[in-house]
Formats: structure tokens, C-alpha cells, sequence
């Protein structure tokens, strides 16, 4: 049995998030980049997949061009106008998938969002991963 196994299907559900994931904030004026490191060895398409623990600043979630947050204390002091975004993610992807595991730890779905300290809704706006051979 895979590491990545649906217990239903008996496969990854697609589209997967992976490696190539584009997400947005809702207080981001582009969209950012998803880098999922590949430490964890489990692969889709050749490109590692996401787990909810793939939500570390600068790590794992790149900036979004500029924050337009009013919680963003860079944003207030420039009364109001876009900043630099410095996401600021304190907990992991939610809700995950706990049907398909990645190391013993919840992979992600589309629908799963991660929260910004400033208020900012983080999703998953292409999977970076299309298909999946059964």
C-alpha cells in the first residue's frame, strides 16, 4: 500500500495539491506560489504533495505581491495604502483530508484554507497537479 493511499479510492484525489500550487490572499493584490519541500519523499506527477503542514512563511506560502490588510500594522501606517505582504500564517491547512495520509500527517485539498495573522484568507487557486494514474 502507497504511502498516499485514498482508503476509498485507493488513490491520491484529484486534482492534488503539489509542489506547483498557486494560491490567494484575500487581502493580496497577485497570487503566490505553494513550495512544498521535498523532505517528505511522496510524489504526484513527479511534484512532492502538500500535507497541512505546508504552511510556513516564507517557506511554504510566498508573499502575494502587496497586503491591502488594515490589520497589517505596515498597511495602517501608511494609512491604508498596499504594503509589502509578509504572510503571517500561525496554523496549519484546515480543514485537511484525513483519508489520504503523507507520513502519517493529513494531506490537503482544494477546499482547505489557511488563515494570515491579519486577517487574510489563504486558498488554493490551481492545484499544480491535474491527473493521477490508478
Amino acid at each position: 500500500m502507497s504511502a498516499y493511499n485514498d482508503v476509498e479510492t485507493n488513490k491520491m484525489p484529484s486534482p492534488t495539491p503539489c509542489m506547483t500550487t498557486m494560491a490567494k490572499c484575500s487581502f493580496g493584490l497577485a497570487p503566490g506560489s505553494i513550495i512544498v519541500l521535498p523532505a517528505k519523499m511522496v510524489n504526484s506527477e513527479n511534484m512532492t504533495v502538500m500535507d497541512m503542514t505546508d504552511f510556513k512563511p516564507f517557506v511554504n506560502i510566498l508573499p502575494f505581491a502587496m497586503c491591502t490588510s488594515p490589520a497589517n500594522p505596515a498597511v495602517a501606517a501608511a494609512f491604508g495604502a498596499p504594503m509589502p505582504c509578509t504572510p503571517m500564517i500561525v496554523a496549519p491547512w484546515t480543514p485537511p483530508n484525513p483519508k489520504v495520509m503523507i507520513k502519517n500527517i493529513p494531506s490537503v485539498t482544494l477546499p482547505s484554507i489557511c488563515m494570515c495573522a491579519f486577517g487574510g484568507v489563504i486558498q488554493m487557486i490551481k492545484p499544480g497537479q491535474t491527473t493521477m494514474m490508478s
